[in-house]
């Protein structure tokens, strides 16, 4: 769910302790989502329609339907595999419950009739009913590794965490890579990474030019989106990409990360973070620097953020600060997924509307409060984006946060969410409401 956040140093290492498995281990997850707005429009990425959005109606909301299944097992000593299998359907809803998906990983067929006009803008108008929805399911991960030592390869379809290049897990489906990675931890608490990614199927900026995204984005019917068309797999940038990376925690209470990418004739880029966590006392710093120059002609780009914050066992409070410069595309969005609406590691990322804080000249903040009360976890948070270079890319966006846990195993989630964006209904203000339901078996 969109909840869950993992530092990115727990990640890779959590990545390395994943591969020492007993045999063979089965887990997943069947989720259902739910989403809807009171904003002017079909869809999230939806063609200018002048249709009246209401909370609950029809026309006004999306859903879908998702089952993970996950397997790993030890070979030999020393070898292990793993795959992951992900089906998405929208469980028949459209036509009678909402009218969008949720997911642009759906592919979607239009009848020719007399009652249907086969134009884009007019299927965005009649809305899914006008469309059948396909289901869509692909392996998103199919992995070998091999450990010798401190040192494991890992070759295959996995999921990455990196700063500027990761596998985003807040939606129903998540997009991976086809990579090889090489992890060593020789050296006293400190993991070295070096990677090649040949291909992703997000619905990557720098890639195909968007060849493989499903035509649910044309039709205007997709609410969100990050993987292609069936899932389908394209050439990372244009010939693929490298990143090596150093992590480092000598000093307990702080890790410090380095990274630096080449995505091959298109761009390179680094990341630098430090993040100190002493008896609940939170302090954290980035800077990142984007040069596209290969790809766009334009001056490289750098971002820096700040973060403070205070957690106990109870609640946890924090507030950040991020400033993207004003030369080129933008810094600190993730590059397998589209810049506009790519999630960012940076402190100042908003719940539910990315792509805001990473852009040319964006002055961003953020206030986050969570607390865990009588069985519930309840979260705050608003982020503000100012921007004088790209004006029509400010945004401010208050969501309030309630989950908990029923019947032992299905975690519920509810969650309200009010934006106000200038490229987003007209400029005017506009609330949602989300519920997100995952079953883990």
């Amino acid at each position: 769910m969109k909840l869950v956040k993992m530092s990115l140093a727990a990640a890779m290492l959590m990545g390395v302790s994943a591969f020492a498995v007993d045999n063979v281990k089965i887990s997943g997850d069947a989720q259902v989502v739910y989403g809807t707005w009171d904003a002017d429009g079909v869809g999230y990425d939806a063609v200018a329609v002048d249709t009246d959005g209401a909370l609950f109606d029809k026309d006004s909301s999306a859903a879908d339907a998702a089952l993970h299944l996950n397997v790993s097992a030890d070979l030999l000593p020393g070898i292990s595999a793993g795959a992951s299998y992900t089906a998405i359907s929208s469980l028949g809803l459209e036509n009678n419950f909402v009218s969008n998906v949720w997911a642009s990983s759906h592919t979607a067929s239009v009848p020719n009739g007399n009652n249907y006009a086969n134009t884009p803008t007019t299927q965005a108008v009649l809305g899914i009913g006008g469309a059948k929805v396909e289901n869509s399911s692909w392996f998103n991960e199919a992995w070998a590794a091999v450990t010798l030592g401190h040192t494991t390869a890992k070759v295959g379809r996995m999921a990455l965490d990196t700063p500027l290049a990761f596998t985003e897990t807040w939606s129903v489906e998540q997009n991976t890579f086809e990579a090889a990675v090489l992890l060593n931890q020789d050296l006293p608490d400190t993991t070295l990474v070096a990677a090649y990614v040949g291909n992703g199927n997000g619905t990557e900026f720098f890639g195909d030019g968007g060849a493989n995204w499903s035509n649910v984005y044309s039709l205007g019917l997709a609410y969100t989106g990050i993987v292609n068309g069936d899932g389908a797999f394209s050439t990372y940038g244009t010939d693929g990409a490298y990143a090596f990376g150093i992590v480092n925690n000598s000093f307990k209470p702080l890790t410090v990360q380095a990274w630096y990418y080449d995505v091959t004739r298109t761009a390179q880029a680094y990341w630098i973070q430090a993040d100190l966590n002493m008896e609940g006392i939170m302090l954290g710093g980035q800077y990142t620097d984007v040069d596209a120059g290969d790809l766009t002609g334009l001056d490289a780009d750098n971002a820096f953020a700040v973060m403070a914050g205070f957690a106990t066992d109870a609640f946890t409070i924090k507030g950040s600060y991020s400033s993207v410069s004003d030369n080129g595309v933008g810094a600190g969005w993730n590059t397998a997924t589209n810049l506009f609406t790519a999630q960012s590691k940076l402190y100042t990322e908003a719940w539910w509307n990315y792509g805001y804080v990473a852009m040319v000249d964006a002055t961003s903040f953020n206030i986050t409060g969570e607390a865990s009360l009588s069985g519930f976890d309840l979260g705050a948070y608003y982020t503000s984006v100012s921007n004088d270079t790209m004006t029509t890319h400010e945004v401010n966006e208050l969501t309030i946060t309630a989950g908990t846990q029923l019947l032992g195993a299905l975690d519920a989630t509810l969650a309200y969410i009010n934006t106000d964006a200038k490229d987003q209904n007209n400029g005017d203000a506009y609330n949602a409401v989300q519920v997100y339901l995952t079953l883990n078996f």
